[in-house]
């Protein structure tokens, strides 16, 4: 018999505490309680929100950014280490499920940085480590490009949960991917971007993306979605003077959750900081499947042929098929004692 999860969903809708690691876990770990508090079972963060976005590289040059990429660089955390598993503890007190954007530094290049969502089960357990696949223009001078390896859709408490981080909500075989594992909730972690195009309306687009997943899979999208902060223009107007005029645009943050049929669920936070609920019934994911089911008989995999290299990108492979070469010397042997 087919039992559907019915739960609530939490999206943080806020600011990090611009590149202090410590102190932004530190709310994390506020957040992840106060959703628990009101019931939820999901918490969804914003992308990168461990411990902030390269905005730097939308207002100023690559040099003028470049000793802005040191302090991203140094606030950024490895996996696993001791950030995120504060992080995890929290969740397995609360029994909750999280889904949080960090910034993740490779532990053997301390100039690389993956642009990682984390998916923590409600037991503590990271289920997943999904790095960005491909960095979103300026976003280049930031992260390296992620593989598929963690792209995957996690058995979950609340059903089957996948994520993707940002402009990935656009990349429709990425998406699609996620689908064809049987994703039923979706989680879409975005930033605010004042300093798009002056007709582009941020939180729009973030809608319609979310829609657009949530209407052609027969899905939940939770969307959480970051502000930019006093603190943040503040720290960036030292070396930016343009900084002020550029973050401060509004409708550039959605958050929110979008239904099975593309509508939104209740009233989403537009700009405003917060933390936006909703009850999901994954129940409602069958009914509209008779009609299109993407992933199954509204297709034609005759036709069409999707193949996802899961396997994980490295720098370099060791075949390692040989005794090891002593790096001490061994003792000399002692010499008998004579009678």
């Amino acid at each position: 018999m087919l039992n559907l999860p019915h739960f609530k969903a939490a999206a943080v809708q806020t600011a990090p505490v611009f590149l202090d690691t410590d102190a932004t876990v530190e709310k994390v770990v506020r957040l992840i309680n106060e959703a628990a508090d009101n019931g939820a079972q999901l918490v969804a963060f914003p992308e990168v929100f461990v411990c902030g976005y390269p905005y730097w590289s939308w207002i100023g040059n690559p040099i003028e950014g470049s000793p802005w990429f040191e302090k991203l660089a140094r606030s950024a955390i490895e996996i696993p280490g001791p950030e995120i598993t504060k992080i995890a503890q929290a969740a397995a007190r609360r029994k909750i499920n999280v889904i949080i954007g960090v910034n993740e530094r490779s532990r053997y290049g301390i100039g690389t940085i993956y642009n990682t969502l984390v998916t923590i089960g409600e037991d503590g357990r990271i289920l997943g480590r999904h790095r960005k696949l491909v960095p979103t223009w300026a976003e280049k001078l930031t992260w390296t490009p992620g593989d598929a390896s963690a792209l995957r859709v996690h058995q979950t408490s609340i059903g089957p949960l996948g994520s993707l981080a940002c402009g990935e909500n656009t990349n429709t075989l990425a998406r699609f991917a996620l689908l064809a594992q049987g994703e039923l909730v979706h989680v879409a972690s975005y930033i605010s971007l004042p300093v798009a195009p002056p007709d582009y309306d941020m939180a729009e687009a973030i809608k319609v993306r979310a829609a657009a997943h949530s209407f052609e899979g027969k899905l939940f999208t939770i969307v959480s979605c970051s502000t930019v902060s006093e603190e943040i223009i503040s720290c960036l107007e030292a070396d930016f003077p343009q900084a002020r005029k550029l973050l401060t645009r509004r409708n550039s943050a959605f958050s929110g959750a979008i239904g099975p049929d593309g509508r939104v669920i209740g009233q989403p936070l537009i700009d405003e900081e917060g933390i936006y609920y909703a009850d999901i019934d994954l129940s409602r994911c069958i009914q509209p499947r008779q009609m299109h089911d993407i992933t199954g008989h509204y297709n034609r995999f005759d036709v069409f042929d999707l193949r996802v290299n899961r396997r994980p990108l490295q720098a370099a492979r060791f075949d390692d098929d040989f005794e090891p070469i002593a790096l001490e010397p061994s003792p000399e042997p002692t010499q008998e004692a004579q009678p």
